[in-house]
């Protein structure tokens, strides 16, 4: 079975979730005997086919990228029909509005699968635009995914272009790497460079700082909540943050910067828990939440009608509070430090959680299940 992943930008460019989740289903499916490859564009394309372990990555120029959207020219469709010529399966990942003309004038005559990370949530403009295409791929999709219950019960766009039959559901994941070797001095090196006391607890919130992240609730809890708070990572938002943290001296809260991989399993494996205090969909699953119950950690999250208050069940793996309420979100981390047992307890049930809905092998299982599907249906239309 041979699967082409189709997006607008991957590896070695910036990352982001999204990367990281086309990542783990072509590590998890390969491992079932399927074949990936990933066809995306890059603002530098030298080397133009890169050879990673979850498969071969195939890049073309991107011309320009308004509104997020890349876009490329006459020679990417001409890449589109050569790797739907070599595919079985061909997997688009949206949004993005640029598939859905590679879709069109690729003349794309395989099965196809389409994963709904997100609805098109803040360019209201191009959604409108976009709109007639977008609705044209949709409908033609062979199968839609859809990475959370409540995503699929909750989005117009999907009710209103997806047929209850072609829309399926599954859950984003991550194979285990909790165990994996690690330098020796990486937690030591890690608590130095922030400041962090040996044994002092810490809660974690981990990611690119974008205007969806909702961390300017976070900061105005800080001041509330009873241990240091790191937050990991860095972008457009980074500036504006820090203003605020002077503004309501939060002076409990660390700011990481971007970390590497070691330091960020040192800061999983010695948090106290996760928090992902996102306030609009754009948050549409949160695979920080997956790596947090991963590593057996309890988690707090914010409900946005998405799949962060799948992956985090509200009083079993952690707590889900009302977004924007700095009140709310002070009081759940602060219960967490509160009762070791029920923290510990949530840490074990988010594992559990993880290993059953999460993990590597039911990520690979339910994709390449999924593949063959639609390979067999498109056959018995043939």
């Amino acid at each position: 079975m041979r699967v082409v992943h189709v997006y607008r930008t991957y590896f070695p460019d910036p990352p982001g979730g999204l990367q990281e989740a086309i990542r783990q289903i072509a590590l998890a499916t390969r491992e079932r005997g399927v074949e990936p490859r990933i066809l995306t564009l890059s603002p530098t394309p030298e080397p133009s086919v890169i050879d990673y372990p979850e498969g071969q990555v195939i890049r073309e120029k991107s011309w320009a990228a308004p509104a997020s959207c890349d876009l490329g020219g006459p020679g990417s469709v001409i890449r589109y029909r050569q790797m739907v010529e070599w595919a079985d399966v061909v997997h688009f990942h949206f949004p993005w509005p640029f598939a859905d003309v590679l879709h069109l004038l690729g003349r794309t005559s395989k099965p196809t699968v389409m994963t709904y990370h997100s609805d098109i949530v803040r360019q209201k403009a191009l959604g409108a635009v976009y709109g007639p295409l977008m609705r044209r791929t949709l409908r033609s999709m062979s199968a839609v995914v859809a990475t959370s219950p409540a995503y699929a019960r909750t989005s117009e766009t999907l009710a209103a272009n997806v047929s209850k039959e072609r829309l399926k559901t599954i859950p984003l994941g991550i194979i285990d790497y909790r165990d994996a070797p690690q330098p020796a001095d990486a937690q030591r090196n890690v608590q130095a460079r922030l400041g962090l006391a040996p044994g002092a607890p810490y809660f974690l919130a981990l990611g690119v700082l974008r205007y969806y992240k909702g961390l300017h609730t976070l900061v105005e809890a800080a001041r509330h909540v009873n241990a240091r708070i790191v937050i990991a990572g860095s972008g457009p938002e980074r500036e504006r943050l820090a203003a605020l943290t002077q503004q309501h001296g939060a002076t409990n809260v660390v700011f990481a910067g971007q970390v590497t991989h070691d330091e960020k399993v040192a800061l999983l494996k010695d948090c106290r828990a996760m928090v992902l205090p996102s306030h609009l969909r754009s948050e549409a699953f949160g695979m920080v939440l997956v790596e947090a119950a991963m590593f057996g950690k309890p988690m707090v999250c914010c409900e946005v009608g998405s799949g962060t208050s799948f992956v985090n069940e509200d009083g079993v793996t952690g707590w889900v509070v009302a977004k924007e309420q700095s009140s709310e979100l002070a009081r759940a981390m602060n219960a967490l430090l509160a009762d070791d047992a029920r923290t510990a307890a949530m840490g074990r049930a988010a594992r559990e959680r993880y290993e059953t809905l999460f993990s590597g092998a039911a990520l690979g299982k339910a994709y390449s299940a999924l593949y063959q599907e639609v390979a067999r249906n498109h056959m018995g239309k043939g």
